[in-house]
């Protein structure tokens, strides 16, 4: 059995998506169908639709999105048809060596549906991030759904699904953000205004947005910062460092993925500080920087993982959170778009005038 749902689709490199009709089949063994009921347009579907990803056109492009369970399949035990779930592309295996040592955050093993959905022809779709959730139904492994508190806005809840959490996670779970730290965010589009989120959660006391685009900054002020720095204005870094008596901060959270911003970083954080990469590279970028200034500084470098997240852990944590009006994650949902909308999104986001376009269906 099987049925035909809508879907936006990737065909080739490119080349602009299309509202195609997919076969989505029943779950099998370890599997869910979800009725989706709304996802974000993330900059990742559109390095997918670029191939900056991978060449396995067509893809069935969204990841970032909540819904409904319809269906489970056999051995199903954690969701049941009927709950609201978030959607996350980290379903963790519980046998890898990084979960059999107590990380599975970490998973080096994450799984996906085992069936693929097509289009009506037959051909083989490829689900952004195993997910592909710009549909009406998409099929994924039941370890991809979450279950959470379905009072929770559905346009909200599924930006956790990957940006939000991206940045809340940079600054909580990998960052190690406490009470009374000085932050620096350099990029504050949605991962990174989401980082300066997750450092007002976490208690820091000083929260420098670093970011060409005044807009941004303006977001960022909105959602926690203290302190903006409009780098086209002056050197980011001495400005940081002014603000910081001289120091620099204790966490520096790049969140655009570049080695200009990344050295930024680097040399913005104080001696013994953390420097946490989430902004994500292209395979072509190079990092060069003194091995003695790696050495004498000290701290930590580390990159994040989708904030190095645990969904069973963080997304109903963060959710009762935003219930309690203590996470403003309504603040991410620049617009809400109908299906046959999403080109139209892709081509605003090169305009920086939207944290989340979020579809709902």
């Amino acid at each position: 059995m099987s049925q035909q749902v809508r879907g936006v689709v990737a065909r080739s490199k490119g080349a602009p998506v299309s509202l195609e009709t997919i076969v989505v089949p029943d779950p099998g063994p370890g599997e869910a169908l979800v009725k989706i009921e709304a996802c974000g347009v993330c900059h990742t579907d559109l390095h997918y639709r670029e191939g900056g990803i991978s060449d396995d056109f067509p893809f069935l492009l969204g990841h970032e999105a909540a819904g409904v369970v319809e269906a489970v399949g056999e051995g199903v035990t954690d969701v049941a048809p009927g709950d609201f779930v978030i959607l996350n592309w980290r379903a963790v295996c519980g046998q890898c060596r990084a979960c059999l040592r107590g990380r599975p955050w970490y998973c080096f093993d994450t799984h996906n549906a085992k069936q693929r959905m097509t289009l009506t022809d037959g051909t083989e779709l490829s689900p952004a991030l195993g997910i592909g959730a710009f549909a009406e139904k998409t099929l994924v492994a039941a370890g991809q759904c979450t279950k959470v508190d379905p009072a929770a806005s559905p346009a909200a809840a599924g930006l956790l699904g990957c940006g939000v959490m991206a940045g809340i996670g940079a600054a909580i779970n990998t960052g190690n953000v406490g009470r009374g730290d000085t932050v620096a965010v350099i990029g504050c589009g949605g991962v990174g205004a989401a980082a300066v989120l997750g450092s007002k959660l976490a208690g820091a006391a000083r929260i420098i947005a670093v970011d060409i685009d005044d807009r941004k900054l303006d977001t960022a002020r909105k959602l926690g910062a203290t302190h903006t720095v409009n780098s086209k204005a002056g050197d980011a870094v001495d400005t940081i460092r002014e603000l910081t008596g001289g120091f620099g901060a204790d966490v520096v959270i790049e969140a655009v993925g570049r080695p200009e911003t990344y050295r930024q970083a680097f040399y913005a954080r104080d001696l013994a500080g953390t420097v946490v990469l989430v902004g994500v590279p292209t395979p072509e970028m190079k990092l060069e920087l003194p091995l003695l200034d790696v050495f004498g500084r000290g701290g930590a470098l580390k990159s994040s993982w989708y904030g190095d997240c645990l969904p069973s852990r963080d997304f109903p944590m963060l959710i009762d959170l935003y219930l309690q009006g203590r996470l403003d994650l309504d603040a991410f949902v620049t617009e809400t778009i109908a299906l046959d909308e999403v080109e139209k999104a892709f081509e605003r986001m090169h305009g920086g005038d939207v944290l989340r376009s979020v579809v709902l269906l």
